[in-house]
């Protein structure tokens, strides 16, 4: 096996050539939205550069014929220890500094470090599951001040001054600024009929086990 870690555009895992899973970033894949749910089903990947991008990872990973089993995981923000989203949040939270980016209403759609592997080794070791899943939390109603405020709690912090938008797209400019400033709630549905059984399903308890 070989694998590349999700600093990369796109995390591969290969295991024999009859099996392949590859991992994408789903809140580059759907639209943004404050109402619409997408699972795995859900259209996407058209509407912007970074959802184009998606598309041509996607397409890229894939391998021509029938012969091999092939699965494509959308990953949401995923929270692991030393880096990451949390490794740019934590210093900030820690100082008491931290809060919603924005305004706070957009859907955070996330996935412990942990259950991103899981789903990508389920997918291996599992010979009915393929096509695409979705690799977020099952919470995923979660609003990025929601984030802010579990976030703050598991640190013993408040967490109520925002960063505003303005501040965002000119740190990030005005593709990447999206990415953060709009949201969209991702379900894992395939995901948890593939059977997969998460280790970190809640907000409070990843965040806890990601900064002990």
């Amino acid at each position: 096996k070989n694998s590349r870690r999700r600093g990369c555009p796109a995390a591969m895992l290969q295991s024999t050539w009859r099996e392949r899973t590859s991992s994408t970033l789903s809140a580059a894949y759907y639209q943004p939205s404050p109402t619409a749910e997408y699972d795995e089903d859900s259209p996407g990947g058209d509407f912007d550069f970074f959802s184009n991008l998606v598309t041509k990872w996607e397409a890229a990973a894939r391998l021509p014929g029938d012969s091999t089993r092939q699965v494509v995981v959308r990953s949401g923000i995923v929270l692991g220890r030393g880096g990451g989203a949390i490794g740019h949040m934590l210093l900030p939270f820690r100082l008491g500094l931290g809060g919603p980016i924005g305004s706070g209403h957009q859907f955070f759609p996330w996935i412990h470090i942990r259950d991103l592997a899981g789903i990508l080794a389920h997918a291996l070791e599992t010979s009915h599951v393929q096509g695409i899943l979705n690799g977020v939390a099952p919470a995923s109603s979660t609003t990025n001040a929601e984030f802010a405020r579990a976030l703050g709690a598991a640190l013993g912090r408040p967490a109520f001054i925002p960063l505003p938008s303005a501040v965002v797209q000119a740190v990030f400019g005005q593709e990447r600024a999206v990415m953060l400033l709009e949201g969209q709630k991702v379900v894992p549905r395939r995901t948890l009929a593939a059977g997969y059984e998460y280790s970190f399903p809640e907000l409070g308890a990843a965040l806890k086990e990601v900064i002990a």
